[in-house]
């Protein structure tokens, strides 16, 4: 089940699905650790002899955010018992704390007595193992802990905080959990359990007939106990509702920060737009790392996870949002990439958000012959997003920290990384992860990532270096135009396979990746040559169903949902894809009404996006449902910068338009 709601502040992050539970909550890092790993923390309401846990099929559940920030909204209706409720959720955007605003309105004609129930299925840093669930009596509180962990649960009512408890065990020797306890609206009390524990609280709300009553719920999240503690007294001082007041107002600062006239996108484009904004930020840890994506459902399918900071994600992440105007918010990303870097000068597949190598399926050694277990392009990519943030931002003390720890060396790499006889980059894996050839988006990428390389020595002085990068880079502009491009087809190709002989074979499978020699300006949108190319990845993936959208390549199975009807659907349809060719019709249309196929593209990543605003990876290509793992960075960030592209031709149109008006008009000229 995708993840519908996410919350953070770059050290805590919280998921919730569609039924409103809590699926996720990861700290200290944005990633790392998830102290709930998929299980379902839910909310329950008890009135007049009557249980119901939100999210079942009785209740109707509409979700989504406030405004464009991290603050979320569900309006929640059970016909059976008449109630209906209104909840908001923040994580507050700098203090650990998970806040809840539930207001109950009793739509009959009579008083009622209302129990509202929270259940907490923690297992502390992915494991229930050796966990604790205390009740302390003499702060009023409950909380789970295990070594420098505490998750301390408080909360207030007009009635009072906390009306009954019960800790017990979960999962283990039978035990369903205390949940179970609270289905007869009533909770036993007992006060502490150790193990594979869980906990349920209660709150009592007098509700007048035809009125309504507020609760508020929340989570302080510390390293010790009096951390914690600090954290919820916190949370009473400043009141719950005025610290909800400034969670609001500051994303509503943030995300307006710099002033943007949207042209003519549709509305739901510039929400989605001001929305992603936020969800990528929720995504960034402090310490720099940046994660791919939080849903822990994955886990069912290969017993890992996105939580993970691939260079390639972070580095179009960072890419897209320098663009939109917040280089502050991706600097510690390449501080991040210069700690990670190998002595090699190149970047592994992927890391844990603390630093850590991540898991990896790459092989060090394939057929006898020892290999490079990378992806390329996950080295040159964070240069090219490293050259954008200097232009944006002027950072030249950024830049100065970072030449000899990641820029010289990753460079170093890249221009030494090549075949002679080819001059293309040599064999690495593919940004898909799944063959192992010559790549047409990698050899792209590795020209943008030493052009940028480039740029950013020469602002040291260093001129011989510079040469150098260009030089490497202009070899791998030939060999793409020699080896990469097939005359008989008309189109650049997806790549080449090596034989130990030297010789190659072209790859001709069409991939949506080959758009990558426009994004990094190895090709020119406009070229006949890459016409032709983009004219036939739009034929070939694009899926023939109601839903549409582009496959990432002809064939592609991964998730895959239809096996008999290739012809139809070459691949599950990706938001990043389709984005890629939105970009490409911008780039090559030569008034603003041929901006119109762009348009209509983004337009189509707004009317697949789940109905709380969120992107997920793909979509089904017959009923436009997410798949794989939602929401995913890479998609809002594809989005953003689509748009900010999209916007730059408007106006570069507009005023070509406009000064073309202007000389028909001119006097003298007949007009």
């Amino acid at each position: 089940m995708p993840r519908d709601l996410v919350l953070g502040n770059g050290q805590m992050l919280v998921t919730f699905d569609a039924g409103l539970r809590m699926r996720d909550l990861y700290y200290p890092y944005v990633g790392l650790w998830n102290h709930i790993g998929g299980h379902s923390s839910r909310m329950g309401v008890w009135s007049e002899g009557r249980f119901s846990w939100v999210g079942g099929t009785d209740w109707s559940v509409t979700l989504g955010y406030v405004g464009e920030t991290l603050v979320s909204t569900a309006r929640l209706h059970h016909e059976g018992l008449g109630l209906e409720l209104e909840c908001t959720d923040t994580v507050h955007y700098q203090e650990n704390v998970l806040l809840r605003r539930v207001v109950v309105t009793n739509p009959r004609v009579r008083s009622r007595e209302v129990r509202i129930f929270f259940h907490q299925d923690f297992s502390i840093d992915d494991t229930d193992v050796g966990d604790t669930a205390v009740y302390d009596p003499s702060a009023g509180v409950l909380y789970h802990y295990k070594r420098d962990r505490y998750f301390m649960i408080d909360g207030t009512s007009t009635q009072g905080g906390i009306f009954e408890y019960a800790t017990g065990v979960k999962r283990f020797h039978g035990a369903e959990g205390t949940w179970r306890d609270a289905e007869d609206g009533h909770l036993e009390g007992n006060p502490i359990s150790q193990g594979s524990v869980d906990s349920t609280v209660s709150f009592r709300l007098d509700v007048p007939a035809g009125g309504r009553q507020t609760l508020w719920y929340w989570i302080a999240v510390g390293r010790t106990y009096g951390q914690s503690l600090r954290l919820d007294q916190f949370v009473r001082a400043s009141t719950p509702e005025v610290l909800l007041a400034q969670v609001r107002a500051y994303w509503q600062q943030w995300v307006h920060k710099v002033p943007t006239e949207y042209a003519d996108l549709p509305p739901e484009v510039e929400h989605l737009y001001k929305l992603s904004l936020p969800i990528i930020r929720a995504h960034v840890d402090r310490n720099g790392a940046i994660t791919a994506a939080n849903d822990s459902d994955i886990l069912q399918y290969n017993r890992d996870h996105y939580s993970y900071v691939w260079p390639r994600d972070g580095a179009l992440i960072s890419h897209a949002v320098v663009h939109a105007g917040y280089p502050e918010l991706v600097a510690p990303f390449f501080q991040f990439c210069a700690r990670a870097l190998t002595a090699g000068g190149f970047l592994l597949q992927k890391y844990n958000p603390d630093g850590s190598a991540g898991s990896c399926w790459h092989p060090w050694v394939q057929n006898g012959r020892r290999q490079l277990p990378i992806q390329e392009d996950e080295t040159a990519l964070v240069l090219w997003a490293l050259w954008a943030h200097y232009e944006r931002s002027r950072d030249i003390e950024l830049v100065l920290q970072l030449a000899q720890t990641l820029i010289s060396p990753a460079a170093e790499f890249l221009a030494g990384y090549l075949y002679p006889h080819l001059g293309l980059p040599r064999e690495t894996y593919d940004l898909w992860e799944e063959r192992r050839g010559v790549h047409t988006w990698t050899a792209a990428t590795v020209v943008g990532g030493l052009e940028a390389a480039a740029q950013l020595v020469l602002l040291l002085g260093e001129d011989t270096k510079a040469e150098r990068y260009r030089q490497a880079a202009r070899r791998i502009r030939e060999g793409i135009d020699s080896h990469l491009y097939d005359p008989a087809l008309g189109r650049f190709v997806r790549g080449l396979q090596v034989a130990a002989d030297g010789s190659v074979q072209r790859d001709a499978t069409p991939d949506a990746s080959i758009a990558g020699l426009v994004h990094f300006g190895v090709v020119a949108p406009d070229d006949p040559r890459m016409r032709a190319t983009m004219e036939a990845l739009q034929e070939r993936l694009w899926v023939r169903t109601a839903v549409g959208g582009i496959a990432r390549y002809a064939g592609d199975c991964y998730f895959r949902t239809a096996f008999d009807d290739f012809d139809r659907v070459p691949g599950n349809p990706w938001f990043i894809t389709t984005l890629w060719l939105a970009d490409w019709h911008a780039a090559v249309a030569r008034s603003v009404s041929e901006l119109c196929r762009a348009r209509e593209l983004l337009g189509w990543v707004a009317a697949h996006a789940m109905p709380s605003g969120v992107l997920p990876e793909q979509v089904h290509p017959y009923t436009g449902t997410p798949l794989s793992v939602a929401p995913l960075c890479w998609s809002h960030a594809g989005l953003c910068y689509s748009v900010q592209h999209y916007l730059h031709r408007y106006a570069e149109l507009s005023r070509s338009e406009a000064a073309g008006l202007a000389a028909a008009v001119e006097p003298g000229t007949g007009a």
